[in-house]
Order: C-alpha cells, then structure tokens, then sequence
C-alpha cells in the first residue's frame, strides 16, 4: 500500500521564540525558524522519517516554494505538486513559556478548475490499495465539497481515505454516501461541527459514535494534553503519554495524522493504533519542524503509552446516537 498526501493549502511556518508575549508590546525574538508546513506537508514529512514511501499533492505558490523543494529533496517524498504563480502563505507561530500563539492566513486563491488539476493529478496516479491522507483547511475560491467529492472519486477506486479538516469541509465530507475511512478532528473542531458542548469523556464517545454512524471505520479525537480517544468497530479506548522535552508544538496534530497513517499501512489493531499515533505526536513535540526521532525512539515511545478502554454502551457501540 502506498502513501499519498494532498495539501491544498499549504504554508511555510515561521516560528518565533519569545521570553514572554505581551499584546501591544515591542518584543525582541530569540530565535527564528521557517519550516515548509501544511498539514498534509507534515503528514508526508512524517512519514518519510518512518520509512514509508510517500508521494505529495497539492498547490504550491511559485514565489517561494524553495523551503518545500528543499525538504523533499532532502526526505525522499515524491513532489506532486502543482506550482502557480503568487507566493504561498506564511503562517506566524509566536512562541513563549506560556505556549504558541497561531496566526495564519488564508492562502492564495484558487479556483475550482485549478483545485480539479490537483484532484485529476492524484485521482489518475491512485490505485486500489493506496492510503490517501486529506489535510488542512481549503484556500480561498475552493469549493466546500473539494474534499468529499475526492473522497467519492478516491473511494471508487479503492483507496483508503484520511481526512483531517474541520467546519464546512468535514460536514460535506461526512455527508456522502462513501465517507472517509478515518476521520481526526480535535475536542473543540467536533463540538462544533455537532453545534452543541462536549463536556466529557461519555459525551466525545456518543459524538464519535455519532461519526461513525455515517460510515467511518476510525474516528479520532485529540483532546490536547489529555491525550486522545480513538473509536472504531473494536471499541473505544483513551491513549496519553507524558510529554518529555518540548521543543515546539507546531504541527504535533499533523505527526499524530501521521502515526494513524503508519498504522493503517501495517493494518494495526486498534490499541497499536492509539500507540502509535499518540508515540508519533509526543515524538514530534521534542523535535523542531515537522519531524520525528529515531524509529527505536518513537517504538520505545509507544510501548510506554498508557491506553485505557472505555466502556460503551450498546447504541454507541452501534455507531447510533443515544
């Protein structure tokens, strides 16, 4: 089975570090950084460090595409990418003992006949088999159901389908006849597309449930430092590991999309999934850039994940809602 990642609006981060953010003071940075970013760009980085061969797709401003020729030159990732003219987005990440602050932008404008080019490209180079991850929000100009009709198509010819994005694009994505097989969105991502409150562990398990009643096999909810819970035919179960070094927290959701990839590319139960996915994003977080330590680094990782099963009751194990 083969890797492929679609990025339709992807972005160089720049990271700044700071003693302390404080609105509407002058600050003075410590150290800068620029990483070529975009979800799926750091899905397919990801993936790269863990062995797997992987190609990526997506729209690449022309302006300033040198951070992206450079990372996958450097990693071995196939460069799918459509150039067009303009300069790709840089996103600021203001970095500080409190935490990260994002600001991010738009993207350049695409319209759909140039969102097609990008769909056309992966839906003819895809074959049965081949795992598609769907990554990050849509830029200005691309269609809402962008997603969901490459689900459709992707589906058809027997890949298997990742979608991480959130709103608009996930709601039309859910709403076809042929969803995607895995679906992660966070605590907050989820309340909202549900339009009410998840205050608990029981009220994320009946939200998922609600998910998978649509036809997705695995949902997976990242709760932030409580970990994440993971939802399919086997069951539901919570996975955390604490957090050793941290050296940057961009990107940490993407590395998680990443580990669920790897485990759906070696067909992995459930509780290996969890491992995985929760050993990829802890990894990340002591790594600068979408990257990942030592393969016996993050191995060594997921072995001391704590997973505890939830209980489920017989509508939600149904994928119904109560």
């Amino acid at each position: 089975m083969r890797a492929l990642t679609v990025t339709f609006n992807p972005a160089i981060d720049q990271t700044v570090t700071l003693d302390r953010l404080v609105p509407g003071e002058v600050h003075r940075a410590h150290a800068v950084r620029q990483n070529a970013g975009g979800k799926g760009v750091n899905v397919a980085s990801c993936l790269a460090d863990w062995g797997v061969s992987v190609s990526a797709y997506g729209l690449l401003g022309s302006d300033n595409a040198a951070p992206f020729d450079a990372l996958f030159a450097a990693k071995g990732i196939e460069d799918r990418f459509i150039r067009v003219a303009g300069a790709t987005r840089v996103n600021l990440k203001l970095v500080d003992p409190a935490g990260t602050t994002d600001i991010n932008l738009d993207g350049l404008a695409v319209d759909a006949g140039r969102a097609e080019m990008v769909a056309a490209a992966i839906c003819d180079a895809a074959r049965g088999g081949d795992l598609v991850v769907l990554a990050g929000s849509l830029p200005p100009g691309c269609p809402p159901d962008t997603y969901a009709a490459l689900t459709e198509r992707l589906r058809a010819i027997g890949c298997r389908v990742i979608l991480d994005s959130s709103g608009l694009p996930l709601k039309c994505a859910l709403e076809m006849e042929q969803p995607p097989h895995v679906v992660k969105p966070n605590r907050d991502e989820l309340a909202q597309m549900l339009g009410r409150d998840l205050p608990d562990l029981p009220a994320m398990v009946e939200a998922a449930a609600t998910l998978r009643q649509s036809g997705v096999a695995l949902v997976v909810v990242s709760m932030g430092e409580h970990g994440a819970l993971f939802v399919s035919d086997e069951g539901a179960l919570t996975a955390w590991l604490a957090v050793g070094e941290l050296a940057s927290t961009v990107g940490a959701g993407d590395a998680m999309v990443a580990g669920i990839a790897a485990a759906v590319l070696e067909e992995a139960s459930l509780e290996r999934t969890a491992r995985l996915a929760t050993a990829f994003a802890v990894a990340k977080l002591g790594m600068i850039g979408p990257n990942l330590p030592t393969l016996a680094s993050v191995h060594a990782l997921a072995d001391e994940v704590t997973v505890t099963p939830v209980k489920m009751t017989a509508k939600t194990a149904a994928g119904e809602a109560k």
